[in-house]
């Protein structure tokens, strides 16, 4: 039955969201084709998909996406030494329902956050 999810998330400009993703979260590109107005990233065993919306207003945009890892400690630690921006109120802190978590917004206002069952 189901077995992945592949969340889209809207984007402004493919060249700011690819250079964000790449060199400040460490993804990479997903597949070789170059599709205009769509790109797929990844990193480890996730996938994320966005689709050009040139008209977005950030403020407006309500992406959001919940990523699990194993090692939350470890890439918090690595986004800080990239000098990626963590979200003021989302940083790593245990919360009350048992999750590690932090978050971050992308270029877009795409909120992401970052959770390690404790």
């Amino acid at each position: 039955m189901l077995t992945d999810i592949h969340p889209k998330l809207p984007m402004r400009n493919k060249a700011v969201t690819r250079d964000y993703y790449l060199n400040k979260l460490g993804f990479s590109e997903f597949g070789s084709a170059d599709y205009e107005g769509y790109l797929m990233i990844q990193k480890d065993h996730i996938q994320i998909h966005f689709f050009e919306f040139k008209d977005l207003d950030p403020k407006e945009n309500y992406g959001q996406v919940y990523i699990r890892t194993d090692d939350i400690e470890k890439y918090y630690r690595l986004l800080q030494e990239t000098g990626t921006q963590i979200h003021p109120n989302g940083h790593l802190k245990l919360k009350a329902w048992g999750q590690m978590e932090f978050a971050l917004l992308d270029p877009d206002n795409n909120l992401l956050t970052f959770g390690q069952s404790i």
